[in-house]
């Protein structure tokens, strides 16, 4: 059976994390939400599984996976789940953990980076909170992304300097490879003078992006374009 992927059809948000993992690996999977409703899937479809009675683990909010009976929430969840059986988890308990580890603290950035243009609260538009964007921004830009690349290079280059965790591709990697992608859209002056400090998480963003299923994912109509919906938003007055 396919995996089925439930997450907002028109945004990458967190579910592009489990999508990169999903094509790298060259898994058959269905992403429900962007399907058509006389298809079985769409987002009713999404919405009648977050609200079957019968799940008796939901998960609060997309993402989530079903893999047979199995439903899992969350993006580091999902992955820690998925990298071992796509092959892009290592085989050891200490390299897995360390991998759902390394997922966490990207998981930790994008947050960061969503609430640099909603500071205030989620349900407030960004057009009512720019003040305090502009502050949350600034400190993101000037402490935050250099702190946080600093530490990725640091975990590269004690590892070789080419992956994250072990000698080959891990969801760590794919994941690192989207973030950056991110901050490059949302925040390009701040993040271009980052990755110049650190050049091993330069190297493999660009490895990543070349990786020849990544490559082709990444040129198709399956990869939704950056938009100012989703985690990562380009307001230039936040990146000044």
């Amino acid at each position: 059976m396919a995996y089925e992927l439930y997450y907002w059809p028109a945004i990458q948000g967190r579910g592009e994390f489990v999508r990169l993992a999903l094509e790298e690996a060259g898994a058959d999977y269905v992403d429900i939400a962007r399907g058509r409703e006389e298809d079985g899937q769409g987002l009713g479809a999404m919405t009648a599984l977050l609200e079957d009675p019968s799940i008796v683990r939901p998960s609060y909010a997309p993402p989530f996976l079903r893999d047979g009976d199995v439903v899992i929430g969350q993006t580091a969840a999902i992955l820690l789940y998925l990298g071992p059986r796509l092959g892009l988890a290592p085989s050891g308990e200490a390299d897995r953990i360390w991998t759902h580890q390394i997922q966490l603290t990207i998981a930790d950035v994008v947050a960061e980076a969503h609430d640099t243009h909603h500071p205030i609260a989620v349900s407030l538009p960004y057009e009512e909170q720019k003040p305090e964007a502009a502050r949350r921004a600034g400190d993101f830009r000037a402490n935050r992304i250099p702190e946080y690349l600093a530490w990725f290079e640091h975990v590269l280059t004690r590892n070789g300097g080419t992956h994250l965790v072990g000698s080959a591709v891990t969801y760590a990697d794919l994941s690192l490879f989207q973030l950056i992608d991110g901050l490059l859209y949302a925040f390009p002056k701040a993040t271009d003078a980052a990755l110049a400090e650190n050049p091993s998480v330069a190297a493999l963003h660009a490895a990543i992006r070349g990786l020849p299923r990544i490559a082709a994912y990444l040129a198709s109509p399956r990869r939704i374009p950056f938009n100012e919906q989703g985690i990562f938003r380009r307001y230039p007055e936040l990146d000044l």
